[in-house]
Formats: structure tokens, C-alpha cells, sequence
């Protein structure tokens, strides 16, 4: 018998995730692949795609602070001081004044002791998740938690325990039950859920870290800049004690307009963090450029909140236009992230596919990143957008979707044998 050629190994492995047969059967039934387009400026409210314009809903520029002039100049000003390249990890020659500034400013921001900048918004999940629990720990996470933390999880070694997203009943019920086995154990949630747009209930959450003692982490990824008057994030919309929850992570690629992600809380935690999470010893530091960047960012939030309170009014806008033309917007509170759930993943592609064509670009979510049977149209709504893009995008959506579901039905009367489409 001939050994397995590694090319033939990798196919096999490459099949787990059946690209190559929806791919095929998407280009079968005339579906553009509506991955890695090419933006040929920043994305902001519109963007432009082989020199025509799209009104945009995929950018996470959610205060439409990016390309901001005073960033720009703050780019440069690093950019000829610092070059662009951290040189080193931190630890062994990579620490720059950037560095330093940006994670003091996120603290104040947060009003914790201190925090560790990390090179990659995943990686901050993973490494700190992955560094900080082990095989006698339990890691409770909301069943919708973002990939990075399960990854996170997966690489502790510790038990991982999933919980009804969003039902602190069914939480508790598993921490009466099992918490007891553990060494140590923690709680983790999102800010602002990135796929459904909702909030969880975190003053909640923080009765029963401290009922099972527990720690807690909450990913404030979509929900900084986004919830509360000022942008400060869940601790400011619901008014709670920051020193409540053991650790804030964000990325900063959404409101603060650059790369990586941190932890914020008390200086023990940064401490243990910054000398032993794999993803910051063993990494090239964040380009003191981008550093730069973000804390500029930041400081443009925190002096313009009328930025979040425009975010805000265009986000409800677009909630209560949806639901007004019977759309299921799901979940969602109307804070940024708003999902239309079309529920056929092909009706969902094709959607997407014919408001491309009528100057809308949005992206399409189906299995594996929603459950089979929700997939939706992700709308990432920036304080660039107006009443008018709304108004019109929603109208096309409506209108398509009759058009998106006929192609889908006249395939399938026409291929009896191809099944679950």
C-alpha cells in the first residue's frame, strides 16, 4: 500500500470545512463569491469597489473616526520617531512611549489599575485564556461567546462549560452544580454580541461571580465606544463598578480605528500578563504606529461623545425602520451590530449578492458562524451612515428577497437529487 501523500492528506483535512463543495455548488447556481473583495479607500459609511461606489455596512468604524487628520498626524509623527515596526517583543526591546501611553489611557478609561496591549484582538483571547487556566479549572462561557475566547478555552486544557446565551438561570443552575470541582473558575461574555447585536445581563453576571467566586471577562470588542451616554462601554450602561469585573478585553480595531486588542484591570493581573501570556512574551510588540493611533482615537472619543450619541440615534433608526417593514432583526437592542435573519444560507447569499448589484454592500453569515437554519444579513451601522442609506437599503432588502428566494426555489426544481439547499 502506497503512504498517503501530504497533498492528498491536506485535501482531506481541507474537506472538514467543505469549501471546496459549497464553492462549487454556489458557482453552479450563479452566486458570486462575496469574500475578499478589494476596497480601494477606507471604509467608512460608503466604499468603493472596482471604482463604483457602495453604500457600507461592513466596517467597524463605528464613530466614523477613522481617517481622522489629527490620527493621520499622529501616525506620522510616530511613523518618523518609532518606524513601523516595534523591533522585538516588548520585553526584550520592543517597548516604545506609545506603548506605555495607550495602556495607561485605556485604564483611566476603564477606571482600573492598569493594561496590557496586545499585537492581535484574537490572540488577546486566546493567550490570556489559554496562559491563566489549566485541567483543574472550569471556563462557564455563553454559548455565543466569539471564537477567540473558545479558542482561548480549548487551549487551557480546562473544563469548558457552555451556558443558553444569555440565561443567567440556566448559568447559575451549572455553577450550583459543578463550580465546586473546579480550582479556579470564570465567567466569560461579550459586551455587545457580534453576531445577534444584544446585550447580556452583566450586573447579573456579577452577582454570581462573586456568589461561586468566580473571576470575569467581558469582551467589549462591538460594545466599547457603543453602549453608555459617553462610550465607556458596558460598565457606563449599566452603571456598575469597574473593579466589578476581573477583566475588560477589546479589540482595538473596531472604535479606536487600529490593530490588537488589550486587558484592563488590576495591576497584579497585567502584571502575571505581561511575563507570562505566550501571545505578548513571545510576539513582536504592537508598531508604535498603531499605538499612536489608537490612543488618539480614544482621546477623540472621549472629547466628541456626540459621535456616540449619533451612533446611537442611527442604530435605533435602522432597528425600528426594519422592524416597521417585518424584517426579524432577531435579538438585537439596536447598538451598532443589527442582524436581518433571512434563515436559508443560499436565500442569504443570493440576498447579499443582488444588493451588491443595486450598490449596497453587506455580508452575508451562515453556518458554521450562526446556527443552520439563521442565517442573516450582519448590519454594522457607523455613525457615517444617514437615514437616507438606511432608508434605501432597507427598501432594496425587502424587495430582493422575494427575488433571492425564486433563484434558490427555481435550482432546486431544477436539481431534484441536490438536497438542504
Amino acid at each position: 500500500m502506497t503512504k498517503e501523500s501530504a497533498l492528498s492528506g491536506f485535501n482531506r483535512m481541507r474537506s472538514k470545512l467543505s469549501f471546496g463543495r459549497m464553492v462549487e455548488m454556489a458557482a453552479k447556481m450563479g452566486m458570486e463569491n462575496p469574500l475578499f473583495r478589494c476596497h480601494e479607500r477606507a471604509a467608512k459609511g460608503t466604499t468603493v469597489i472596482d471604482g463604483k461606489e457602495y453604500i457600507n455596512f461592513s466596517t467597524y468604524d463605528y464613530l466614523d473616526i477613522n481617517t481622522h487628520p489629527e490620527i493621520t498626524r499622529a501616525v506620522t509623527e510616530a511613523a518618523t520617531l518609532y518606524g513601523t515596526s516595534a523591533g522585538a517583543s516588548r520585553l526584550v526591546g520592543g517597548e516604545r512611549p506609545p506603548h506605555r501611553k495607550l495602556e495607561k489611557d485605556i485604564a483611566d478609561f476603564y477606571g482600573v489599575e492598569d493594561c496590557i496591549a496586545f499585537v492581535s484582538g484574537h490572540a488577546t483571547n486566546v493567550s490570556t485564556l489559554g496562559f491563566m487556566f489549566g485541567h483543574r479549572d472550569g471556563i462557564f462561557h455563553d454559548g455565543l461567546a466569539h471564537n477567540s475566547l473558545l479558542q482561548g478555552a480549548r487551549l487551557s486544557g480546562a473544563t469548558r462549560i457552555s451556558y443558553e446565551h444569555n440565561d443567567c438561570d440556566a448559568l447559575e443552575a451549572l455553577l450550583a452544580e459543578k463550580r465546586a470541582g473546579f480550582r479556579h473558575a470564570i465567567i466569560v461574555t461579550e459586551g455587545l454580541f457580534s453576531m445577534d447585536g444584544n446585550v447580556p445581563d452583566l450586573p447579573r453576571l456579577i452577582e454570581l461571580k462573586k456568589k461561586y467566586d468566580c473571576l470575569l471577562l467581558v469582551d467589549e470588542a462591538h460594545s466599547l465606544g457603543v453602549l453608555g451616554a459617553t462610550g465607556h462601554g458596558a460598565r457606563e450602561y449599566f452603571g456598575i463598578d469597574p473593579k466589578d469585573v476581573d477583566m475588560w478585553m477589546s479589540t482595538l480595531s473596531k472604535t479606536l480605528c487600529g490593530c490588537g486588542g488589550f486587558i484592563a484591570g488590576s495591576r497584579d493581573l497585567i502584571e502575571f500578563l505581561k511575563y507570562g501570556s505566550s501571545g505578548f512574551v513571545f510576539s513582536v510588540g504592537m508598531p508604535p504606529v498603531i499605538a499612536a493611533a489608537c490612543d488618539k482615537a480614544l482621546e477623540i472619543l472621549l472629547r466628541e461623545p456626540e459621535r456616540v450619541r449619533k451612533l446611537q440615534d442611527i442604530s435605533q433608526y435602522f432597528l425600528h425602520y426594519a422592524k416597521d417593514k417585518g424584517l426579524d432583526t432577531g435579538a438585537s437592542q439596536g447598538y451598532a451590530v443589527i442582524p436581518v435573519i433571512i434563515g436559508n444560507s443560499w436565500v442569504t447569499g443570493f440576498l447579499s449578492q443582488l444588493l451588491f448589484k443595486r450598490g449596497i454592500y453587506v455580508m452575508p453569515i451562515s453556518f458554521p458562524a450562526v446556527k443552520e437554519g439563521a442565517a442573516r444579513l450582519r448590519f454594522f451601522i457607523s455613525a457615517a451612515h444617514t437615514e437616507d442609506m438606511v432608508r434605501k437599503t432597507l427598501d432594496a432588502v425587502v424587495e430582493e428577497i422575494p427575488n433571492a428566494q425564486a433563484i434558490v426555489d427555481k435550482y432546486q426544481s431544477e436539481h431534484t437529487d441536490v438536497l438542504n439547499i
